[in-house]
């Protein structure tokens, strides 16, 4: 049973036949008298179970991209029921607006819809649907939880696929469908053309050039089906904030344009993540929806409070296959975890593979270290100075390996990593 404010309200009037009459017997005749009323009221209230009650899945959406929970409720007695519904989920679903009020005759039904805001990523769930019915005094309610089950997908937001159509444009450019060819160690020769000025020399084909009355030259398309390895950090590094986002959400985000990009260009995708262990591997040889298929794939990821296992990570690069690839390293650039677990593995990839860094920088650093108004923030800015300083030794050392580093906020490190690949395409380095 469940009371309402008229109850208290309906005690309140008590006061006035308490005046008329005061003694002990009338306060607790009053106190009777409500007692029967809200009892008989509830008896007489509808019963949920006369509520038949289903749920259209919301299905799959991006994070932070509103979804619609529908409900299809069908009154299946014989009386009209009022009442109050809540189609209740979990917080990081976002549902706003999620109680309704009911009228329903005999046999109709209505479908009431509850708009939802994904606040994080993978299978947010529905809690359940509370029904309140009250009875014809509005006393007191028969209330039940029902199960309804519900779920909705939530896949990484993808907000960086912004930079996708200009990096395509300049893939054209590289992959010879516009008008420029691009002339490169270890790319494709593609044809033959007549010179013109512009043109580098070192691309001139004498020997057919002798054969005809006009300089030609070689055209150069970039090498396909290379192979382009990215390898997402799930460890304790990853699960630090930036601004409002987790490290591992925006190397995703990084990942998620890298991925979309190189399928386009031709080049094979594998996708492993883990700390101390593989969480998840993904491999798209030939799939034109990588990204879709990989923002599923990364749905469920969620950093591990443990220390990365490099060295079985690395394993698993190589067990992908051992011909050369782009190794791209989604990992925040912390020093202590990098000399201490990154480090030793590093020599033997560089060998193998073209080993490229990405970093989410978090730009509060720089913040601090610029203010210096009061004693406080002279602290701060030395503590964050020193934290910089440790940053860019650890990226020169990276760098002595022979390792790519790109360190920058979240905003920058998607197309920042995707011109990095293009640049290596470009000049036949992959």
């Amino acid at each position: 049973m469940t009371i309402t404010s008229r109850v208290p309200l309906l005690l309140l009037a008590g006061v006035l036949p308490v005046v008329l009459r005061p003694v002990m017997g009338t306060v607790w005749m009053w106190l009777l008298l409500v007692a029967a009323l809200t009892t008989l009221d509830w008896m007489v209230a509808p019963r949920p179970a006369a509520l038949a009650i289903s749920r259209r899945p919301p299905g799959t959406v991006r994070m932070g991209t509103p979804a619609t929970s529908r409900l299809t409720i069908t009154a299946t007695g014989r009386r009209t029921v009022r009442g109050v519904v809540r189609d209740a989920w979990q917080p990081s679903a976002g549902a706003t607006g999620d109680r309704h009020r009911l009228l329903l005759r005999p046999g109709s039904r209505a479908v009431l819809t509850t708009p939802l805001l994904p606040g994080r990523r993978g299978d947010l769930r529905a809690v359940g649907v509370t029904v309140r019915l009250p009875g014809p005094l509005g006393l007191a309610c028969r209330q039940a939880t029902l199960d309804v089950p519900g779920t909705v997908r939530s896949l990484p937001a993808f907000d960086s696929r912004k930079h996708l159509p200009s990096r395509l444009a300049r893939l054209r450019e590289l992959d010879g469908r516009a008008a420029v060819r691009v002339r490169g160690q270890g790319t494709e020769f593609d044809s033959l053309r007549e010179y013109v000025r512009g043109d580098d020399v070192r691309s001139i084909d004498w020997r057919a050039s002798a054969r005809s009355r006009s300089v030609v030259v070689r055209t150069w398309q970039p090498e396909r089906d290379r192979r382009v390895v990215l390898v997402l950090d799930t460890s304790r590094v990853s699960a630090a904030r930036v601004g409002d986002v987790p490290r591992l959400d925006s190397a995703m985000d990084a990942a998620l344009l890298l991925a979309a990009l190189a399928a386009r260009a031709g080049d094979r995708v594998d996708v492993v993540a883990g700390d101390r262990t593989v969480r998840a591997r993904f491999r798209a040889a030939g799939a034109r929806d990588v990204a879709a298929r990989l923002q599923e794939a990364m749905a469920d990821l969620e950093p591990v409070i443990a220390e990365a296992d490099w060295s079985g990570l690395a394993g698993e690069v190589t067990r992908l296959g051992r011909q050369r690839a782009l190794v791209v390293l989604l990992t925040p650039l912390e020093p202590a975890s990098v000399q201490e677990g990154l480090l030793p593995v590093l020599p033997t990839l560089v060998r193998r593979h073209r080993v490229v860094v990405a970093s989410v920088k978090d730009p509060a650093l720089a913040d601090l270290v610029g203010a210096r108004s009061s004693l406080d923030e002279v602290y701060a800015a030395a503590a964050a100075s020193r934290v910089l300083d440790e940053r860019e030794r650890t990226a020169r050392m990276l760098r002595t390996l022979g390792v790519d580093v790109l360190d920058a906020d979240a905003e920058r490190l998607p197309p920042a990593l995707a011109d990095h690949y293009l640049d290596l395409k470009a000049r036949g380095l992959l």
